[in-house]
């Protein structure tokens, strides 16, 4: 699976931003799909994930209830709403595949074998 993630920008505090992520490939909807973000000087930490063809997600405890994943298995697509952004929420957002079913895992990075180029979020306060 080839991902390429799209989207990011500067906004300011507040604001709303939609990350979007496209797949190659027929497999797609075989996978979880998750994006995960690093800021400057901090290790690569989990955001969000959905399991393959299933309406579960996850969330990191810091964007639950502000940020939305999605996915279309149509499309080959996953997305990213975010809103009510914060400056701490600035990072490169990647967007990753992983063939686990176990919905907990997936908050670990190392289960992850496909990744993205990142895209840039900066917040500004």
């Amino acid at each position: 699976v080839q991902l390429q993630a799209s989207g990011g920008g500067l906004v300011q505090k507040g604001d709303s931003l939609k990350l979007s992520c496209s797949a190659s490939g027929d497999a797609f909807r075989r996978y979880a799909v998750g994006w995960f973000r690093q800021a400057p000087g901090k290790e690569r930490e989990f955001v969000a994930a959905i399991p393959r063809n299933t309406h579960s997600t996850i969330y990191e405890d810091s964007v639950k209830g502000r940020f939305t994943i999605s996915r279309d298995n149509t499309e080959n697509t996953v997305s990213l709403q975010m809103n009510s952004l914060k400056p701490e929420d600035t990072a490169v957002y990647y967007c990753a595949a992983s063939s686990s079913i176990i919905l907990s895992s997936l908050r670990t990075w190392s289960m992850w074998s496909y990744w993205g180029l990142g895209t840039l979020v900066t917040v500004s306060s």
